[in-house]
């Protein structure tokens, strides 16, 4: 079979034309077209220029505002920390008087105890519950209230301290933060668009979802600051408390030791009279012995004497009755002697009684002397106690107000 040849479309003159016609009117609409959009991106360019800088000025001025806020508070919180820094200051002065005080109650405690313990040295008669007893007890229990006062005050003081330093860390933590919040808002205000080390990232144009708002932000910074003031007053007012406390429980103690002292040398001078008293007795004692023993003897003496013209009444009598007979006569002689052997033995017996009470008025005194020395020895020992040993501790108390 022959091979089919295909010849070439042929167009028209007018399809030619048709062709050539559209082609124009379409590239007139691209260009148009195209001349329409350079307008349009060339404004929208301008626009979004003017746009980008407006934002980054307003951006600029919040930065401004904002570090205007931070500064604020920065100086609120330093005035505040200044405040409760010079306030942990005063109140650990407080605190180290009260320590102290408290530490100077351990000698007049001590002291008012020995000079209980020491008295319990006295014995027989002046083992007395006697006013410097009593005004001892309660010196006792007084420094006891004081110490136990102060240490309720020192707790107090302690907790307070506390307190205020917790305060003082909650503001120094803000200005700290605040500070490096500062140093990042003043480092980005003063960034420029030309500055080299910029950088774009992914994902930064967001809220942090632990972020704060500003009214948040600033209530944090407010309540640190009301707390570091409620704190510093409560300070101020324990430090009022404490001054009043510490010159109160001095006065206390300077007033019952003092008491102490007062009841104790009227005893001590009580005790000295009496004993004067009675050393005045006991000499007095001393010379009736004396006297009585003399008279003892002089007794003795008489009864004595009297033996030898008794025994010359005794012998007369005896002789006579070898008269012979008659002579055995109850003559006026014979009477006489008899008499006389009667007054004698009268005599002796009289003598002898006066000599018995004279020995028992003498063992009396002797009693006496005795009683008397034991007396003064108890009194000696008291007043040894009283006003050396407790006297002489007593001086060394010295009571501070701190």
């Amino acid at each position: 079979m022959a091979q089919l040849i295909q010849t070439p479309q042929r167009f028209t003159h007018e399809d030619w034309t048709r062709s050539n016609l559209t082609k124009y009117a379409n590239a007139e609409v691209e260009r148009q077209a195209a001349e329409r959009l350079i307008d349009e991106s060339k404004r929208y360019a301008d626009e979004t220029e003017k746009r980008t800088d407006k934002s980054q000025r307003d951006v600029n001025k919040k930065f401004q505002q904002r570090l205007d806020d931070i500064r604020y508070w920065k100086k609120e919180l330093d005035d505040k920390l200044e405040g409760i820094t010079t306030e942990v200051d005063n109140l650990l002065a407080f605190k180290n008087r009260v320590e102290k005080a408290l530490e100077a109650t351990d000698e007049p405690l001590h002291i008012a105890q020995r000079c209980l313990a020491n008295r319990e040295q006295r014995f027989g008669i002046d083992l007395v519950h006697d006013d410097a007893q009593k005004e001892l007890i309660k010196e006792v229990e007084t420094i006891q209230g004081v110490r136990a006062l102060l240490q309720r005050t020192l707790d107090q003081a302690q907790e307070q301290v506390r307190l205020n330093r917790k305060a003082k860390f909650q503001l120094e933590k803000d200005l700290k933060d605040k500070f490096h919040a500062q140093s990042i808002d003043e480092y980005l205000e003063n960034l420029k668009n030309n500055m080299e080390g910029l950088t774009l990232k992914d994902g930064v144009a967001k809220i942090e979802a632990n972020s704060v708002t500003p009214d948040e932000w600033q209530d944090f910074s407010n309540e640190n600051i009301e707390r570091a003031e409620r704190e510093r007053q409560s300070s101020v007012e324990l430090r009022s408390l404490v001054d009043g406390i510490l010159q109160s429980t001095a006065n206390d103690m300077t007033k019952q030791c003092e008491a102490v002292n007062l009841s104790l040398s009227k005893r001590i001078a009580e005790t000295k009279d009496t004993k004067g008293k009675l050393e005045d007795h006991l000499n007095k004692i001393l010379l009736q012995i004396k006297d009585m023993e003399e008279n003892i003897a002089q007794l003795q003496k008489a009864i004595s004497d009297k033996e030898a013209p008794l025994k010359v009444a005794h012998t007369r009598l005896d002789t006579r009755t070898s008269r012979p007979n008659v002579e055995l006569c109850r003559d006026a002689v014979q009477y006489r002697l008899i008499e006389e052997v009667g007054e004698i033995e009268t005599s002796v017996a009289g003598l002898q009684a006066r000599l018995d009470q004279s020995q028992s008025s003498l063992k009396g005194l002797v009693r006496n002397q005795l009683d008397l020395e034991e007396d003064i020895e108890i009194k000696s020992n008291t007043i040894f106690v009283d006003e050396v040993e407790c006297m002489g501790m007593r001086k060394s108390i010295k009571i501070s107000k701190y």
